[in-house]
């Protein structure tokens, strides 16, 4: 049965070209069991082909015709080929995490095929240090980045010892019901239970939009950035358009450190990811001579579900609203960069404490629609970027998990460049970890890899800062 495609995810499917494939990623590391012998990863990849039911959700895919009127909508793959979806590969030697990143940046920037459902995971083995490693995507217009990082928590267990685990594409008939199982899913961020609304819903919710929109185009007008919309970015080398060859690069830090540096200036661990980020794009724009006078802004998705304690659902979409910020990459001192990111993002969560969830959706489509006309019109370079690039940081297991009693060691989000918006930071929290990834288009941001460097002098200047160093 065909379900209408909610407004949000059409915007994704309508966007997408060769260049600008939409869709998000997760690489997780997983360290082999003790039992595990030669044939493992094969083993794995054979086990994961044969799995009886496949979820509703990994079965759909778009379709519009004249008997939809035109109007897009899911329908189930009747034809589903289970080995196009799931695929077994190797590294070439000497198998280094560089050769890893070199594979899933080059299976990051493949499109994604209407005709079929959208989704691939892949298995990788050949690493020198025999983890297997496993990389999975999936097209925003089925999920958000919360969706995504529920779904693939959904295949974990904090038992070492459980067997006959399924992956997330499997279908479960029952969620979990030990206590274990259902803390894990508490800990990574609920799946909407559902994005689609019918008109006069839409309608009804959106009778306070006005006030709404005259708040943010009053925000706006000051130079402000501290909603769901701005026109305060600079020109950067960032907002051009760009190929759709892609570069992954991904690295862990303690999220100690982070918290550390949150308690002693009163901030937040989120205020903290934001200010290293704008510490190392001020390094790394630096010493490529391109650094705007103005501070870059970032575009903050807020997963409006993500404090329910719900099960991973089957019927996917998007629930996101946006917060901009300003990264302060103009200020030299990190602590007033860190101030000034704290401050923006208080007044920015107060704005849309006023709004309700349907308004904090629609105010984030208005502030999304330039980015989405600009290439379509060809005004990248003429007009100003709405925002300069995607930053988000997505939750995941606060504690150790496993598949079949592969423990997984890493985690790591790959997400979406686009035009005008080249490059990407998602970061993903496990096990007392903060795990950044970086994606962005290969040609329009050089040596991506050496923002990690930058990163961490970052979180080095901010310790400084606060008095820990």
């Amino acid at each position: 049965m065909a379900t209408p495609i909610d407004p949000q995810s059409v915007g994704f499917l309508l966007a997408e070209s060769r260049n600008t494939p939409i869709h998000v990623g997760g690489l997780l590391l997983l360290e082999k069991p003790d039992d595990a012998g030669p044939s493992y990863v094969r083993d794995m990849y054979e086990e994961s082909l044969m799995v009886e039911k496949v979820r509703p959700l990994f079965l759909k895919r778009p379709h519009r015709s004249l008997a939809t009127g035109l109007q897009w909508t899911w329908t189930e793959d009747e034809q589903f080929d289970i080995e196009h979806h799931v695929r077994h590969s190797a590294l070439p030697e000497p198998g280094r995490i560089r050769e890893l990143l070199d594979l899933t940046s080059r299976l990051h920037g493949q499109q994604l095929s209407l005709e079929r459902p959208l989704w691939e995971s892949h298995l990788i083995e050949g690493l020198n240090d025999g983890r297997v490693a496993m990389y999975t995507k999936i097209h925003h217009a089925l999920v958000d980045g919360v969706s995504a990082m529920r779904l693939l928590g959904s295949a974990f267990s904090p038992d070492p010892d459980e067997r006959g685990m399924v992956p997330p594409f499997a279908y479960r008939p029952k969620p979990p019901r030990d206590e274990a199982s259902r803390a894990l899913v508490r800990a990574a961020a609920d799946v909407p239970i559902s994005a689609v609304r019918s008109a006069l819903g839409v309608a009804a919710e959106a009778a306070g939009m006005p006030s709404a929109l005259i708040k943010t185009l009053q925000t706006g007008a000051r130079n402000e950035t501290a909603g769901p919309a701005s026109y305060a970015a600079p020109r950067s080398i960032l907002n051009q358009r760009i190929s759709g060859a892609r570069r992954v690069a991904a690295q862990d830090w303690e999220i100690e450190r982070l918290k550390r540096v949150a308690k002693a200036t009163g901030t937040t661990l989120n205020d903290v990811v934001l200010a290293m980020s704008g510490g190392a794009m001020r390094t790394y724009l630096s010493d490529l001579g391109a650094l705007p006078d103005a501070s870059l802004v970032s575009m903050c998705p807020v997963g409006l579900n993500a404090k329910q304690a719900h099960v991973a659902s089957d019927k996917g979409g998007n629930a996101v609203g946006t917060l901009m910020v300003k990264l302060g990459t103009n200020l030299e001192d990190p602590a007033d960069r860190l101030q000034g990111i704290h401050d923006s993002m208080v007044a920015g969560k107060q704005a849309m404490e006023s709004m309700t969830k349907a308004q904090i959706i629609a105010m984030a489509a208005i502030g999304m629609a330039p980015l989405v006309i600009q290439p379509v019109l060809r005004l990248n370079g003429i007009m100003r970027p709405p925002f300069n690039l995607v930053i988000s940081n997505v939750p995941g297991p606060r504690e150790p998990v496993y598949y079949n009693g592969a423990k997984l060691s890493g985690m790591y989000p790959a997400s979406v460049p686009m035009h005008g918006q080249a490059m990407n930071i998602t970061c993903t929290s496990y096990n007392g970890q903060m795990g950044f990834g970086l994606t962005g288009c290969r040609r329009t941001v050089p040596s991506l890899q050496r923002l990690l460097i930058h990163l961490e002098d970052a979180l080095v200047d901010l310790e400084r800062a606060a008095g820990l160093n």
